[in-house]
């Protein structure tokens, strides 16, 4: 590409991933439009301490999710939990907290993973999840008679900024981060939005026509490759 691009990232990126951007010539900002806050409630932490000796379906999809749970049950590691997640990095942190055998199944969207969990047919999964999760989950299983147990251990608070400086593409990874960002600022129609899945593809349309480029896949390695892909071919 010819000249420098400038890109926002809504959320905080691996160094090496904007490393990588840099040596094509693509500088990213990242400024988080969410934050994280996990459920601090001693009743809640005890009730996952106590499903740690059981043997249990459960089910992530989410990064934030694995670690709240793995703080709640401490020294308590779970060791009999089949577990179910979405994406390479929350199956990665579920093998880094709970081992490598205890990932029972990953997929790439909600819808994927419960038709995932279905093939193994459990009578009931237990959901840990935020307070902004989608319904495609739950009420896939619900409707095929899996007993959902959902367990929000986390919140995610919208952290807007109004962004006065140009970018030639704005990148977000979540439903939340697109309603943080949209409810303080506007962009010019001809900028390109880049969305980690369909469902924040689908949030960022409800608010302008811009251009919206899917990653294939939920991963940030991914994304930033696809980012790294348009502006090679558009530029």
């Amino acid at each position: 590409m010819s000249h420098p691009v400038r890109i926002l990232s809504t959320r905080p990126l691996e160094a090496a991933l904007i490393g990588q951007a840099v040596e094509k010539n693509i500088t990213i900002h990242a400024l988080p439009f969410i934050s994280i806050e996990p459920v601090k409630d001693e009743v809640l932490s005890r009730r996952v301490r106590s499903l740690g000796d059981l043997a249990l379906t459960v089910v992530f999809t989410s990064v934030n999710a694995v670690e709240t749970v793995a703080k709640m049950l401490g020294a308590a590691k779970a060791g009999h939990w089949k577990i179910f997640c979405i994406g390479a990095a929350t199956g990665g942190m579920v093998a880094d907290h709970f081992g490598l055998a205890a990932v029972a199944g990953t997929a790439h969207s909600a819808s994927a993973l419960a038709d995932e969990i279905l093939h193994q047919a459990p009578v009931e999964v237990f959901f840990f999840c935020g307070d902004q999760r989608r319904d495609e989950l739950p009420d896939k299983l619900s409707a095929a008679g899996v007993r959902v147990n959902e367990w929000v251990v986390y919140r995610t608070i919208q952290t807007p900024h109004r962004i006065e400086t140009s970018y030639d593409g704005v990148a977000f990874f979540s439903p939340s981060a697109v309603h943080s960002f949209f409810s303080v600022n506007t962009l010019p129609a001809t900028t390109p939005l880049f969305a980690i899945g369909s469902t924040t593809a689908n949030a960022i349309r409800t608010y302008c026509p811009n251009p919206v480029i899917t990653s294939p896949s939920p991963e940030q390695g991914r994304m930033v490759q696809q980012m790294i892909d348009y502006f090679q071919n558009n530029i």
